[in-house]
């Protein structure tokens, strides 16, 4: 039995203690969240027995595995630092760190300690994704040469999560992370960024509108496209949407969960929509079928010794887009990724 903690019982870590409930042969044992209330109703709503105010004092008195840092970013690298000083298994929620320096100290802290480090990256988890993501590496429409990942929705995000409206870094950071991590998992790594973004919402702080282009090194180029300030219907939140070309045909990834092929054999419609878990609930069923799927792959790899697909190491490099499109937004510039 895999003996874990959850630290941080907001919004989101519902979902993950329903996924963790999912998973045999793991039990969490503890909680934790500096607020008292909100991590004593998660604990009666998910039989746990013991919480805590303090992650430190937690991973000193418990007999753990791993912990599941569903935390803020500002936390983050104080509290997977103690979790690799107390020897642990770390799954941490993204953004994995507010700046590169921090990440690399994270990765560093838990390698050092022998364990395992994955980043809760779960969009490229979603059951439509890797769908598509097999059908591309099966061959279906021969090598790829151009794709877009797109993410446009008018959902309101901010009565779940009102912090989100506040922070100056607001849909690349918290959304458009995910979608630069799908093109990574579809084409591979990239080369050069270049994106601009806007603000169309007034009541928030920070852009709800991006658009990135990416050179990818294996020849590709993407365009990930981001906005929460998109009127339209059928609401689409929250699918990605993708279209890619190949050198023998196209993919898209539709509304709907719609994945259509099209090739010399014609054309190959699939239904690719997730279930709807016990727990779970629409339009969020998509995400939450992701969060038990990620977690159970970390599972996985622990008990195989291997390292997670969206390791410290690999979420480097979406960590390291993110800050680039940014970069190339504030500035103007195109921003080769080599020394990132």
């Amino acid at each position: 039995m895999l003996k874990g903690a959850l630290i941080g019982c907001g919004f989101f870590a519902q979902n993950q203690m329903h996924a963790w409930q999912m998973i045999e042969g793991v039990q969490i044992v503890a909680l934790c969240d500096m607020d008292q209330d909100r991590c004593d109703r998660t604990a009666r709503d998910f039989g746990v027995a013991r919480t805590y105010a303090d992650a430190v004092q937690m991973m000193a008195a418990e007999d753990l595995d791993f912990v599941d840092i569903a935390t803020t970013v500002g936390s983050h690298r104080m509290l997977v630092q103690a979790a690799a000083d107390a020897g642990l298994h770390v799954i941490c929620q993204k953004p994995f760190a507010e700046t590169m320096e921090d990440a690399r100290a994270m990765v560093a802290a838990v390698e050092g300690a022998g364990r395992t480090l994955m980043v809760h990256e779960n969009f490229r988890w979603q059951s439509a994704i890797r769908a598509a993501i097999a059908t591309l590496n099966d061959g279906a429409i021969g090598t790829p040469f151009f794709g877009r990942v797109s993410f446009r929705s008018g959902y309101d995000v901010f009565s779940g999560q009102p912090y989100l409206a506040t922070d100056p870094r607001f849909i690349i950071q918290d959304l458009g992370i995910h979608i630069l991590d799908i093109s990574r998992a579809l084409f591979g790594d990239v080369a050069r960024i270049s994106a601009s973004t806007t603000r169309i919402n007034p009541a928030i702080k920070g852009e709800d509108v991006a658009t990135m282009m990416l050179d990818h090194e294996g020849g590709v180029t993407s365009v990930v496209d981001c906005s929460y300030a998109t009127r339209r219907t059928p609401e689409t939140f929250p699918q990605t949407l993708l279209e890619i070309d190949g050198d023998q045909g196209t993919l898209r990834l539709d509304a709907g969960y719609r994945l259509v092929i099209q090739n010399a054999a014609g054309e190959d419609i699939r239904d690719v929509a997730p279930p709807l878990l016990p727990w779970a609930e629409r339009p969020w069923h998509n995400i939450q079928e992701s969060v038990h799927l990620i977690q159970a792959h970390f599972v996985d790899c622990l008990r195989a010794g291997r390292q997670p697909e969206t390791s410290g190491h690999d979420n480097l490099k979406t960590l390291a887009l993110v800050e680039a499109a940014y970069a190339s937004a504030r500035d103007g510039s195109r921003v080769d990724m080599a020394g990132w």
